[in-house]
């Protein structure tokens, strides 16, 4: 089942903003369009689309429904398909090495050398942690064809 494709209403193209994030969403659909995407899942992308362009708001809500819906079909496909845009897995674990490994290996290093202000030495070592392992996760996706060729911004 093909995904519909967004209706681009002339007067939006006056907000640079909306207009990226219909190109942008746009180019997502057409990656789910490569790929071989169950019929409910399509159906449910579709249904989002259909809301978006009979979706008769201004720029900034317009903007603001585009990402609440991008951000919905993009968790759908990353739980139920593990389906991921590019540098989503390398940006998610950079922040979930400075918090996760990052803070830990601060305080322990800022408790064992009596300095507690040694803790910012830890998140720059968490972040490299955290890059590397998301780089790691986004070349096995890549080679397993669960990595969708669009970059959000």
């Amino acid at each position: 089942m093909k995904i519909n494709k967004l209706i681009i209403k002339p007067v939006l193209n006056q907000d640079k903003k909306t207009a990226l994030k219909f190109e942008i969403f746009q180019q997502l659909i057409n990656e789910l369009n490569k790929k071989d995407i169950p019929i409910e899942m399509a159906g449910s992308i579709n249904q989002d689309i259909e809301e978006i362009n009979k979706f008769a708001g201004s720029d900034k809500e317009t903007l603001g429904l585009l990402k609440k819906k991008q951000e919905s079909i993009l968790k759908k496909l990353d739980k139920e398909l593990r389906l991921v845009t590019v540098n989503y897995n390398r940006n998610l674990w950079l922040v979930l090495g400075m918090s996760a490994f990052g803070l830990l290996i601060g305080v322990a290093l800022g408790l064992s050398l009596g300095n507690i202000g040694l803790l910012g030495i830890g998140l720059p070592i968490g972040m490299g942690i955290g890059v590397a392992l998301g780089t790691h996760l986004y070349k096995k996706a890549k080679a397993e064809g669960k990595q969708l060729e669009v970059e959000l911004k």
